[in-house]
């Protein structure tokens, strides 16, 4: 049984937030799942770690300015990752991932910029894929001077719908000549549609349920678009000479197959990969470092991979 593979405080943790009974995000509508899901976005995350610089700024983007925030450890000019939040391309933004930014700051030694990017079904696809490479772009550029932070040593990452994204970015720099040092893909998904084994087989019960990945994705965009390589990066003709890629995933995760999948392709390319695959814990599980230890290992191995990746860079 597929429960069994859970550590056993990832299985209490689940018992516990099944019998809270909250309404699942997929049975309100996409304002109210925002609420809902910054209410409690953090609940179980690590306290928000005090840094030397925390700074709330606009990126430029194509359908107008951007909120973003600046997360860095010393005043010093850092190399810096770009991170695309969570959600499911609906929900999330800078309060939802601020303390797992702010630990990748703190561990790493580098800056992190968090962009808010346009959510769906306001902004459907793929407003996020223009805004994430818009802010790329604009942080190698006059971003990184504007900030006093080293562009030459640049860095995506992001985790479910922003780990998306970020391994599209990442295909959108090699295709514009923009040299990264890292893609962080924690947790990504990168396939046109639901249907690998592990989304058979973590349907229900492992935090991310499937009619809450179908609400989602029929937010975004519709059926006949998701053969995209923009949404499902997975289907990019190819992926030869992208940026090295750190690739964190989680065992009882529905995205955990296409996650493999992608690692795969990478290295069978010649991309080098770092994979980091988590034991007994479900999707999400990175932001529960108050409860689930295996987030403690994860975000060091993420921030090593961004650390050891700038250094090469440099």
């Amino acid at each position: 049984m597929p429960a069994q593979l859970l550590t056993a405080r990832m299985r209490q943790l689940l018992e516990r937030m099944r019998r809270a009974r909250r309404t699942p995000l997929n049975q309100l509508t996409p304002p109210a799942a925002r609420i809902a899901y910054e209410r409690g976005a953090e609940v179980l995350d690590l306290p928000r770690a005090p840094l030397a610089r925390v700074q709330d700024l606009s990126v430029p983007g194509p359908g107008g300015p951007l909120a973003a925030r600046l997360y860095a450890p010393s005043h010093a000019r850092l190399p810096v990752l770009l991170y695309l939040h969570g959600g499911g391309f609906v929900v999330g933004g800078l309060e939802t991932h601020d303390s797992l930014c702010r630990q990748l700051a703190l561990r790493s030694g580098g800056a992190v910029l968090a962009l808010a990017y346009r959510l769906a079904p306001e902004h459907p696809f793929p407003a996020a894929v223009d805004d994430s490479w818009a802010a790329l772009r604009w942080l190698a550029g006059p971003g990184s001077a504007a900030l006093e932070l080293d562009g030459r040593r640049l860095a995506v990452g992001g985790d479910s719908a922003g780990g998306t994204l970020a391994a599209v970015a990442a295909l959108q720099a090699r295709d514009a000549g923009l040299p990264l040092a890292l893609q962080l893909l924690i947790t990504p998904g990168t396939t046109a549609y639901a249907d690998t084994e592990s989304h058979r087989r973590f349907a229900h019960g492992f935090l991310l349920d499937a009619e809450l990945i179908a609400w989602f994705f029929n937010h975004y965009l519709p059926p006949e678009r998701r053969t995209d390589w923009r949404f499902a990066p997975l289907l990019a003709d190819d992926v030869d000479g992208v940026a090295p890629a750190c690739v964190v995933l989680a065992e009882c995760d529905p995205l955990v197959d296409e996650g493999l999948a992608y690692a795969d392709r990478l290295r069978a390319a010649g991309v080098p990969v770092a994979l980091e695959l988590a034991r007994g814990v479900t999707h999400d599980f990175i932001k529960l470092g108050r409860q689930i230890p295996e987030a403690l290992t994860a975000q060091a191995a993420a921030a090593a991979a961004l650390a050891q990746a700038w250094a090469a860079a440099g």
